[in-house]
């Protein structure tokens, strides 16, 4: 396995393709020569569930697949640990071919390396709440005493102890989804496959098992591959999303990424009413190579002429070391050049707002309000200045108006 941006690669799923039905060599025969679905099942009676995806999983990342039902998300996740057998195509894991695995192999990947929990919780009615935690343990053979002190471990990490001894009747639906997943984390895989997991429990529940999930994720940095039909729940879970229809893959990226360079027209109409304040960063937004002064370096002259020659009525100042300092203004320069002054000290407004690349649209509005200025994007770690978002760029973005509101806004925002 190789390493993408300076992150190991976990899962590497190469043209991954799953066709139902008897003439599956037809129809793949077919599907490499660039067939439709619609035709192969047509000539072939046979479906095609997956067709030829292609993708990487990093380690200790969330890794949601989403689509509407029918577009294969279920079935792929169900490749990956041969639940469902592929056609063709490959499933890498830490080197080795899971497509290729005898029973025997495949049998320790299933109980060793990935763990699956479903949307049905398949507990076992008869087993308490530890015994149902413990049982993946039990069928790998571990001692009794080591394998419920994991599950009590696991049961305690998903906010259950205390509930042993019940019984999975006595629970509530979220109560045993969260048994589902104690019994995956006991299992300590490196792996877990989650397949709408969380799916048929109610908003609320739901929305309390996302965050547990999340709170979890943050202290055990495992490797999941989560599927949904909620977008909403793919982007406040995942760190990657994959868009799926008809067995094919749409379009692979952040939320940010997909919200802001949809790849289809599917993508773009099934993202359409996602509120984009809550996603897009200044990361987005800032332009990387702003004029700006050193505080050492320029003098009011050097800062007027910059100004003049940009049409601009401020700039941002930094210090030698390119850390952010604030901002001066065009009238405040004009009267250090009138004495003579030689340095911009004077001029430097420093109580001014800056913010982190990863700050929403909806966190930077509030600190535009009656200002004249961009905000400024620092690196967290050093405060070295990373660019600038100007409150043009943050209007448009939040108002998604039309092209006559917009130019009335930037005037607006121009005049303040």
């Amino acid at each position: 396995m190789t390493e993408s941006n300076e992150r190991k690669i976990k899962l590497e799923v190469k043209d991954l393709t799953l066709i139902f039905g008897k003439r599956k060599k037809e129809a793949l025969a077919m599907l490499e020569k660039g067939a439709s679905k619609e035709a192969i099942l047509k000539k072939t009676k046979c479906t095609v569930g997956i067709n030829k995806a292609s993708f990487e999983v990093y380690e200790g990342e969330v890794f949601v697949v989403m689509g509407l039902s029918g577009s294969g998300k279920s079935t792929l996740i169900r490749c990956l640990n041969r639940l469902n057998e592929p056609t063709a195509g490959q499933v890498f894991f830490k080197d080795h071919d899971i497509t290729r695995e005898g029973n025997k192999e495949l049998l320790n990947t299933r109980r060793y390396e990935m763990s699956m929990v479903f949307q049905s919780f398949g507990l076992l009615p008869h087993k308490t709440i530890l015994e149902n935690a413990a049982f993946g343990l039990e069928l790998r053979g571990e001692p009794k005493e080591e394998r419920e002190k994991k599950a009590m471990t696991a049961l305690e990490t998903v906010g259950l102890k205390g509930y042993e001894e019940q019984y999975p009747s006595a629970m509530s639906g979220g109560m045993q989804q969260r048994v589902g997943l104690a019994r995956a984390l006991a299992n300590d895989s490196e792996v877990l496959l989650m397949d709408e997991a969380f799916s048929a429990l109610d908003p609320l529940i739901k929305s309390d098992m996302q965050d547990e999930l999340l709170q979890i994720q943050s202290k055990l940095k495992k490797t999941i591959v989560f599927i949904t039909h909620d977008l909403d729940e793919a982007i406040k879970l995942g760190d990657r999303i994959v868009i799926m229809k008809d067995g094919i893959i749409e379009q692979i990226g952040t939320a940010e990424e997909i919200l802001t360079n949809p790849a289809s027209e599917y993508v773009e109409a099934f993202t359409e009413k996602v509120d984009r304040k809550t996603i897009i960063t200044a990361e987005t937004l800032m332009f990387t190579k702003p004029l700006l002064l050193q505080l050492k370096k320029d003098g009011p002259m050097q800062a007027i002429r910059k100004m003049r020659t940009a049409s601009l009525n401020v700039l941002p100042v930094e210090d030698e070391n390119r850390l952010f300092m604030g901002y001066v203004w065009l009238q405040d320069v004009l009267k250090l050049a009138d004495a003579k002054e030689s340095h911009l000290d004077k001029a430097l407004k420093t109580e001014v707002p800056s913010v982190y690349k990863d700050y929403t649209v909806e966190e930077m509005l509030p600190l535009i309000s009656n200002h004249n200025y961009p905000l400024a994007v620092v690196d967290r770690d050093n405060g070295k200045l990373l660019g600038l978002v100007t409150q043009t760029s943050l209007i448009i973005e939040a108002t998604r108006f039309g092209d006559e509101e917009v130019k009335e806004l930037i005037e607006i925002a121009n005049d303040i």
